[in-house]
């Protein structure tokens, strides 16, 4: 609840306004830390309403001690986009509509001189994006001597959006005793510890919902495919391999679950699907064999990875690559369960291979390659890969003798010479009649 925390009574008839009276679970956290002045490291996912959690302690901290004229800038939230910067700046004027804070947003895309003028008029708190900010900065647009709080909200996808060395240089021309507060999706990202060492004193972490971090105890392995039927003799030697005591085969599809059985069983493997189109009888009959041991593989589709708690899962096969990371995680979390070792396969064809490039920069992993006697793949990996690890397209080459696609487009032959008409009324129109022009007098008759 708001009410157990300690708010400036013009910050709580902004709460009424929104509608608000419930605080979220990362509000409850981060304003009364951030209240004490201390730096934050925060883990919270889009929606989880960061954004309130910071706006208020920096408000509250405004209110208390640091309202004086001709300051400058007190407060500034960087934020990756434009977009965001929009949304935060709407819900800012929202909340502190009574307080008397003025809030301006300075991203690219505007006229810098206008934003100049915003900048005279000392507004106390500041949205921006870091490359049109940090312009202002070196042009001397703006003054950070006076700055008390710094927020790097999303600071992960700053970083995944190249703005590493803009915000360490905004840092440069800031009050360097000031307070930061930096929120990110996750604080595993590459070169976050290396930006927060730059910026944050002794920091608090809090982290608050869905960690994008699979277990420890889980081996995460790849083995590229050439086509469908490659990935079906390798589902089958993999299993037949053995070593372990359960196995769960993920497909994206219902049917591709049902045939996979169907293969698997035909192999002398002892198999059997699960998947939504059965009853829920069916079901329970089919995780009651295999948690007794009557069943070895379970051939599913993404219905099993949610809720699906059989003990000695060891093995975990992504026959098709799950959507994202999160269905990653839930998936191969089947396995390596109560501190039992894991190991997670997937199979990975070429159109495969982006996605599960993404999934393996979301959960900052390393999927180790593998291959198996007899029949290694012909396909090794894009020819030509991106900075980011994805395969990078190729351009499609014009032939010498193509003919040259026209720039202007051609009115129709027996049309031409005619005035064009117009689509509401079919009349014809004169030419250079553009719709600006000022209206032509009627000639009497």
């Amino acid at each position: 609840m708001f009410e157990d925390i300690k708010l400036d009574r013009r910050l709580q008839l902004g709460l009424e306004a929104l509608d608000l009276t419930e605080a979220t679970e990362v509000q409850l956290a981060m304003v009364p830390a951030a209240l004490t002045g201390r730096d934050l490291k925060v883990s919270a996912e889009t929606g989880s309403g960061k954004t309130l959690a910071y706006l208020l302690p920096t408000a509250q901290d405004l209110l208390d001690n640091h309202l004086k004229r001709d300051s400058g800038t007190l407060a500034l939230i960087l934020v990756p986009t434009r977009e965001l910067a929009r949304q935060v700046l709407k819900q800012a004027r929202q909340l502190l509509e009574k307080t008397g804070l003025e809030v301006q947003a300075i991203t690219g895309g505007a006229d810098f001189k206008y934003q100049q003028s915003l900048f005279r008029k000392n507004p106390e708190i500041i949205v921006a994006t870091p490359g049109r900010l940090l312009d202002h900065c070196k042009r001397g647009s703006t003054d950070l001597k006076g700055l008390t709080t710094l927020v790097l909200d999303e600071a992960d996808r700053m970083l995944d959006m190249g703005f590493r060395d803009d915000v360490i240089s905004i840092n440069e021309f800031c009050n360097t005793d000031k307070q930061v507060l930096m929120l990110s999706a996750t604080l595993k990202h590459k070169g976050l510890s290396d930006v927060a060492s730059a910026l944050l004193r002794d920091p608090k972490t809090i982290s608050i919902g869905i960690v994008r971090q699979p277990h420890s105890s889980i081996f995460h392995q790849a083995i590229l495919a050439d086509s469908q039927e490659h990935k079906d003799k390798l589902l089958v030697a993999l299993l037949k391999l053995g070593g372990f005591t359960r196995a769960l085969v993920f497909s994206n599809k219902r049917s591709t679950a049902s045939r996979l059985a169907e293969l698997l069983s035909h192999n002398g493997l002892r198999c059997d699907a699960l998947h939504g189109e059965m009853s829920t009888e069916d079901r329970k009959q089919v995780i009651t064999r295999f948690s007794n041991g009557k069943l070895d593989i379970v051939s599913a589709s993404d219905l099993a990875a949610r809720g699906l708690d059989v003990k000695s899962i060891d093995l975990v096969v992504n026959y098709d690559i799950p959507r994202n990371g999160d269905d990653y995680l839930h998936r191969t979390g089947r396995s390596g369960r109560a501190g039992a070792k894991g190991l997670a396969v997937s199979l990975i064809t070429a159109v495969d291979w982006n996605l599960s490039n993404s999934i393996e920069r979301y959960l900052d992993i390393s999927f180790e390659r593998r291959s198996l006697t007899g029949l290694k793949a012909h396909y090794s990996g894009p020819k030509k890969l991106k900075s980011s690890g994805k395969a990078a397209g190729s351009k499609k080459k014009r032939s010498k003798n193509a003919p040259q696609k026209s720039k202007t487009r051609h009115q129709a032959k027996k049309d031409l010479g005619k005035p064009r008409k117009n689509n509401t009324t079919g009349k014809a129109e004169k030419a250079g009649n553009d719709g600006f022009a000022p209206l032509m007098k009627r000639k009497k008759d």
